[in-house]
């Protein structure tokens, strides 16, 4: 829609008396930038004012196949025609109908017969109030566009600092390679099974790969080190889900608040005996639930400096042997149900390391 509006403003006029159609739309075609549109019969008008977008219906009452009180309420039966401008032709004395009018949305009134003067005065009032509105919808339209793009961007910058941040991670410990893409998948596809909504998985992809940002504060000598973690060695490893939980806390973007939480609770175990604060059951956040079985399923059959890859259904057996300990049922569950989409995962974004033969769990 443009503004100023480079067409003349359109008018149905609907008459079952054709000289008086005559004379209305003659009226409409010399008011400055108006173009009428003659109907002798309402049920063609209807139709057209449906389909079309005038600016203005001037609506004779007493008309065959249904009268001016009909026409009206079919043209407000339809919500996008709320805002038109409808004047209705009446005689003087017809007060009852003028109510009725009025309550089925008529702007105004012209009184038979038509006087030149009200009617150019009241037509060029009704158009104006029409361009006044349209221009209003235009500006508040362009807003709207205006606000989108800057979300857009707020948020394509917000993805640009999260997947920054979660590669500097994976700089620390090089060897996962594309770990951190495969586990955010997997977690948004449980997160689907479970019925938890595309907005959810959809913010779940964007902050599961923060998960293991807190390893920035883990020394290299640990984090890289290519064997078994001694027990003091552990001890400050598993210091990495808090040293990630105070990076990304408290920020006003929901999805690094999401992160903070998933980064918190990914090591947590559903029977409680999980770090770094001991939660079990549904005191685990969801998303650190679905997080840990997604994270560990790829660890599992990724290569690590300390472990070759697993097979799948090595680590499929561990998964089942985790249910309801380790891990929370239905994430396991979730997982399992989405296995060709799984395997889509993990052809998308495959390592040399994994098994080509398909594998496929007894569900």
């Amino acid at each position: 829609m443009n503004f100023p509006l480079d067409r003349p403003m359109q008018v149905a006029v609907v008459n079952d008396t054709q000289l008086n159609l005559t004379l209305i739309g003659k009226l409409v075609d010399r008011t400055p930038n108006a173009r009428a549109h003659n109907f002798e019969r309402p049920t063609p008008a209807l139709e057209w004012c449906l389909a079309n977008a005038p600016d203005l219906i001037i609506v004779d009452y007493m008309m065959p196949e249904m009268n001016g009180l009909e026409f009206i309420r079919r043209i407000r039966a339809h919500r996008d025609r709320d805002d038109l401008p409808i004047l209705m032709v009446t005689a003087s004395h017809e007060r009852d109908v003028r109510y009725a009018a009025l309550d089925c949305g008529a702007s105004d009134f012209l009184t038979k017969p038509i006087d030149a003067r009200e009617f150019d005065a009241r037509v060029r009032n009704m158009l104006k109030l029409r361009e006044a509105h349209l221009a209003g919808k235009h500006r508040a339209e362009t807003l709207a566009a205006a606000v989108r793009r800057a979300t857009t961007d707020i948020l394509d910058r917000e993805r640009e600092t999260i997947t920054r941040l979660s590669r500097a991670a994976e700089f620390r410990d090089p060897e996962t390679g594309a770990h951190i893409q495969r586990m955010s998948h997997y977690s948004a596809l449980i997160a689907r099974r479970l019925g938890l909504g595309d907005a959810f998985a959809d913010a779940l992809l964007m902050a599961a790969p923060m998960h293991d940002v807190g390893k920035l504060g883990i020394p290299d000598t640990i984090l890289l080190k290519p064997g078994r973690l001694t027990a003091e060695e552990f001890i400050v490893m598993k210091r990495h889900p808090q040293i990630g939980h105070d990076i990304l806390k408290g920020s006003s973007s929901s999805i690094l608040r999401l992160g903070a939480t998933i980064a918190l609770t990914h090591h947590e175990k559903f029977d409680g005996s999980g770090y770094p604060h001991g939660l079990a059951g549904e005191a685990i956040p969801m998303e650190g639930r679905i997080v840990a079985v997604a994270d560990v399923f790829d660890a599992l059959t990724s290569a690590r400096p300390y472990k070759p890859a697993w097979s799948m259904s090595r680590a499929v057996a561990l998964l089942r042997e985790g249910r309801g300990t380790h891990f929370d049922p239905a994430c396991v569950d979730a997982l399992f149900h989405a296995w060709d989409q799984v395997l889509g995962v993990q052809m998308r974004y495959q390592d040399k390391h994994l098994p080509e033969a398909p594998f496929a769990p007894a569900r």
